[in-house]
């Protein structure tokens, strides 16, 4: 069955690289927003009975996540044949359970939103949660930034290393950068022992002496990674790094990352950065995701197995 990409709106360059390197056509497609900030998509090439892939960051997740959902309903009703949406960063995973009383899930709304639009499947990276992958009753393919980005640490030849994670949720993907580092693991235990004090950070790990680089699955306004580096640096850490496979830098976190204690941050394409980079005194660094999705994508329209791109390290 041919298959056919098409890109919203949110990162274009990032839909065209996947498709040069997946050697799948680009579609083209028109998309306006009228005055009143209505949404308007338009498949310009033919879908019926193609296995269609819409490639769509949804950040920021209202206008994008919507534009997204549009163009998975007008390839439906064009009988595309399949429609496998490539989601590099899902937004509104971190909505994923109710964590005090009377708000939503909005993780499983979402999943629900896009299955009901029509999409057959959904290929995403680094989930905040991979149960998030539950949510849904269509499959959903789930790859790792750890897959790329740990060789190319390796390749930079930092000694002594030592792998954090800034909070005890992060520890998984900690561990899975910390086995295929062959470095040791240190976890940072963050607790808040009163509402108007400030936050007392235990350091489970050696880390007197050492380089060590701060891994997460979102840097958001740059708050937590900061202060880890901090705490880091006041307990001996050597050199500190930090890597997060969605660069999302709202507000002033590009401020705060250039006057940290952080040499370099390492970052995914997850997210289209704009100036940010030079913003950062280039501090920030990104690795390319795109091939990785390029193989995911293939895998996924030739009907190859995707988990065989990972080992069980990457996760």
């Amino acid at each position: 069955m041919e298959s056919i990409i098409f890109s919203g709106t949110a990162h274009p360059e990032f839909a065209r690289k996947v498709s040069e390197h997946s050697n799948i056509p680009l579609g083209r497609t028109e998309i306006n927003r009228f005055k009143d900030g209505e949404i308007w998509v338009k498949f310009v090439d033919n879908v019926r009975l193609k296995h269609v892939f819409l490639i769509q960051p949804t950040f920021p997740p209202a206008e994008n996540l919507l534009e997204l959902l549009i163009m998975i309903d007008a390839a439906k009703r064009a009988s595309a044949w399949k429609i496998t949406v490539v989601i590099p960063y899902y937004g509104y995973a971190r909505q994923d359970r109710k964590d005090e009383p009377r708000v939503a899930i909005t993780a499983r709304l979402i999943a629900d939103m896009l299955e009901s639009a029509g999409a057959s499947r959904v290929l995403t990276m680094d989930l905040h949660v991979s149960q998030i992958q539950g949510f849904f009753n269509i499959p959903v393919d789930h790859i790792y930034y750890s897959m790329i980005l740990a060789d190319k640490i390796r390749d930079i030849g930092i000694t002594d290393l030592v792998v954090v994670s800034p909070d005890v949720g992060g520890v998984k993907m900690a561990r899975a950068y910390s086995k295929k580092l062959k470095a040791d693991l240190a976890i940072i235990d963050k607790r808040r022992p009163d509402k108007n004090k400030v936050d007392i950070m235990n350091i489970i790990g050696n880390i007197e002496g050492k380089n060590v680089i701060l891994v997460d699955d979102i840097i958001d306004t740059g708050g937590t990674v900061v202060k880890a580096a901090e705490a880091l640096k006041k307990n001996g850490a050597k050199n500190i790094f930090a890597a997060c496979s969605h660069p999302l830098f709202s507000a002033d976190a590009v401020e705060k990352l250039r006057d940290s204690v952080i040499e370099k941050i390492f970052v995914s394409d997850t997210i289209p950065l704009g100036d940010k980079i030079a913003r950062s005194g280039n501090k920030i660094e990104v690795t390319t995701t795109t091939k990785l999705f390029a193989n995911a994508v293939k895998n996924i329209a030739t009907g190859e197995s995707v988990s065989s791109l990972f080992t069980e390290d990457d996760k």
